[in-house]
């Protein structure tokens, strides 16, 4: 059984075979999907996650059921391993975004059925997918392209970090002290094929050169509590029009959304000509129609054979 907690669950060529699918018409996916449910199931509160994976399970003929956190509480009314048995009889897949990654991982273990990371406090595998696919429409290809990550090393840049690197991207970040990536994390995504990885304190010197440069808040959901000291701490890394002008001459400005203006991005940069986020929001989308797809390739899902 395949699932899809991290990036590097993909190799490189079954990560360019979603992208692949990604661009397919819907004559040529066909409907792989019918008469299957997939199950959506929210820990987190979410726009973009909800929206894309609603429509790409549509897309390709199936149903998807949307569940809050607390109608399943894992591990309050049910054990995580309860409700993935029970889901599992009737769906095809689990997508959950979820607090704890563990949980993701309890699912997995079952092999019931493939379980998808809709995000959790390690990833957020299914923004990167969107995030390649739209550098991919943008240069082609990513073989030789210096992606910068601007802010706190968080499970959005590491996933971002693990997709660029099977791409064999170039990797630079720039994060506060205190906020970065580990000397261990730098090698594990060196060894995933990054052209090259490396890290400083200075948000200008990470864009120097770069094609794209990403940021994501300074202040993620839950973490409320540390807004005050992560403002303070995040002062002098807001992507401006000075960290702009140290990247390349056509680079790309992208972030995971949503985003908060004069924080860590400015409206000139994020509302001007460099940004893509829109169509990186509507590539989330599309990027999980693909991965949708290959799950059903991969996993032998036809009708009457989810398992």
């Amino acid at each position: 059984m395949r699932h899809f907690l991290d990036t590097i669950d993909l190799q490189r060529k079954e990560l360019a075979r979603v992208m692949e699918l990604a661009t397919q018409r819907q004559e040529v996916l066909g409907w792989p999907l019918a008469d299957y449910g997939v199950a959506l199931i929210f820990e987190k509160p979410s726009n973009r996650t909800r929206q894309s994976m609603e429509m790409a399970v549509v897309q390709l003929g199936g149903h998807p059921i949307f569940t809050r956190g607390e109608e399943v509480g894992f591990d309050v009314r049910e054990t995580v391993e309860d409700i993935t048995r029970i889901m599992a009889g009737y769906h095809a897949m689990i997508a959950a975004r979820v607090f704890d990654h563990s949980v993701l991982e309890r699912m997995a273990s079952l092999n019931d059925v493939p379980i998808i990371n809709m995000l959790s406090d390690k990833s957020h595998p299914l923004q990167s997918l969107a995030d390649i696919l739209t550098m991919r429409e943008e240069f082609g290809s990513l073989k030789g392209k210096t992606v910068a990550w601007i802010g706190d090393y968080n499970n959005v840049a590491r996933s971002l970090a693990e997709g660029c690197a099977l791409e064999g991207a170039h990797i630079r970040l720039g994060c506060p002290s205190g906020y970065g990536a580990s000397d261990d994390e730098l090698a594990r995504i060196s060894a995933l094929g990054a052209a090259s990885i490396s890290q400083s304190t200075s948000a200008s010197q990470a864009a120097d050169g770069a094609h794209a440069v990403h940021t994501d808040v300074f202040v993620s959901m839950g973490q409320e509590s540390e807004t005050e000291r992560r403002l303070r701490d995040f002062a002098e890394f807001q992507v401006d029009d000075t960290v702009m002008a140290a990247a390349a001459t056509d680079a790309i400005f992208m972030h995971c959304l949503p985003a908060h203006r004069g924080v860590e991005v400015t409206s000139e940069v994020i509302d001007g000509p460099a940004s893509r986020v829109v169509r990186q929001a509507h590539n989330r989308m599309h990027a999980a129609r693909g991965l949708l797809a290959f799950l059903c390739e991969v996993n032998d899902i036809t009708k009457g054979d989810t398992k």
